[in-house]
């Protein structure tokens, strides 16, 4: 079995507040593209799951998502038989794309399929939430509100074709250190998510670009300035908007023409701001 796990980027990202158990409150709208992991799984007689990823620095036992994510259904169903599962990744790691999220989300759906569970995708993303905030939305996919922690989620409509560039420079932001670096009571501008959905129910693209924001931005921004030269130069070369994905490093720009995103794509490998140059579309569910 072949699966690819789908990266997403954050069309709008806010923060509410810190709740009591440590969390942060968030509204977010969410989005899948077409940019991907592979997974290969297959059965094995042998009881257990054996997993290989293409980079060396990633994990492959317990502390890899895609593991927990396997050994959490084949635990509960008591499933005999083991699985070898071979990653490939190309969605860059800790980038604030939700690889990782992803790639869980590809397993989870995969050892349901592959020992015939007959799990609904709701069944899987209840239990998707013990593995992470963000894996819920990656069992998903397509255009979504996320709220809570990230796990209350709402399908809401079709988001306006439009294409997409991906730019991540050399750097890595760990979630954890995009929040210990977050002042909520500083942040002065924030996304208008309820516009946003209203303009993602309109099909319309440019209206709902105007109010596309992130609130980690400015904090990551000040530590790491290529950012801030990233979304300028995608920009100034035809992006509707560009934005910081999720907790960073990854910037995206949103374009209406795929012939202006080639060209904005081709500077920017040249500049060599990024480290990962990728074009694409948006996937709709």
């Amino acid at each position: 079995m072949r699966l690819r796990a789908l990266a997403k980027i954050n069309l709008g990202l806010d923060i509410l507040g810190k709740r009591e158990d440590g969390y942060h409150e968030v509204r977010m709208i969410m989005q899948t593209i077409q940019m991907y992991d592979v997974l290969e799984m297959k059965k094995k007689k042998i009881p257990g799951i054996s997993l290989a990823v293409n980079y060396p620095f990633i994990p492959s036992d317990e502390r890899n998502l895609v593991y927990k994510a396997a050994k959490l259904l084949m635990d509960e169903f008591q499933v005999e038989e083991g699985v070898s599962i071979h990653l490939d990744k190309f969605i860059p790691v800790a980038a604030g794309m939700a690889g990782g999220s992803s790639d869980a989300a590809a397993a989870l759906v995969g050892i349901n399929r592959l020992f015939r569970l007959g799990l609904t995708e709701r069944d899987l993303m209840e239990r998707a939430v013990n593995i992470g905030a963000d894996v819920p939305y990656c069992v998903m996919r397509g255009t979504a509100l996320a709220e809570g922690i990230g796990e209350k989620l709402t399908r809401i409509a079709r988001m306006p074709q439009c294409y997409v560039l991906v730019g991540k420079p050399g750097i890595n932001v760990s979630t954890k250190a995009a929040y210990e670096s977050l002042k909520l009571d500083q942040i002065q501008t924030h996304p208008d998510i309820d516009g946003m959905v209203r303009d993602i129910e309109n099909s319309d693209l440019y209206s709902m670009v105007n109010k596309m924001g992130n609130v980690f931005e400015s904090g990551i921004i000040g530590k790491y300035p290529v950012i801030r030269e990233i979304k300028d130069l995608m920009e100034e070369h035809g992006a509707l908007k560009a934005m910081m994905s999720g907790s960073g490093p990854t910037v995206f720009g949103i374009f209406d023409d795929k012939k202006k995103m080639e060209e904005a794509a081709a500077v920017l490998r040249e500049s060599r701001l990024a480290k990962t140059v990728f074009g694409t579309e948006i996937f709709n569910k």
